[in-house]
């Protein structure tokens, strides 16, 4: 059993091993990856919770500030503050919802959708870098168990 990664990823076990803990590794990917786009961001002038903002209404706009806030992980008070910032930066308006007027829908300005290609742009490369050598198969895979690892947290 000490040989199973899933042992050694037991923090209640004596063989725990934080190098086979995945939550762990997976915030230090992702810790990684935010100092570097991070940097890269700052170029554009925009961080990376407005990034992130800009990805998801990048993928479908209008989004309500709730969607927006569960589809960014960010939480809801944090999301109102980064919305006011990015409406007084112009990139985002908002408006109520056609079918539902205690709905409010954040709504991607033209400013925005150029500061989305340009983040695009700089994240791209990035991201290829990443996934380099992993085939198509390993990276649906990877996809799959992430998403795998989240329903299991449900």
């Amino acid at each position: 059993m000490a040989d199973d990664p899933r042992a050694l990823g037991d923090p209640g076990s004596e063989s725990f091993r934080v190098d086979s803990y995945p939550f762990y590794l997976l915030n230090r990917a992702v810790s990684r990856y935010n100092v570097i786009i991070e940097a890269q961001l700052r170029a554009i002038e925009i961080d990376i919770p407005t990034w992130r903002v800009l990805m998801v209404l990048g993928e479908e706009s209008p989004r309500s500030i709730g969607q927006l806030s569960k589809t960014a992980v960010i939480h809801l008070s944090t999301m109102m503050r980064i919305i006011e910032r990015m409406m007084k930066a112009g990139l985002v308006e908002r408006a109520p919802d056609a079918q539902d007027g205690r709905v409010t829908n954040v709504i991607l300005t033209d400013l925005g959708r150029e500061k989305l290609a340009a983040a695009r742009k700089l994240t791209a490369p990035l991201y290829r870098q990443v996934i380099t050598g992993f085939s198509q198969n390993e990276f649906t895979r990877l996809l799959e168990m992430l998403n795998r690892l989240h329903a299991n947290l449900g």
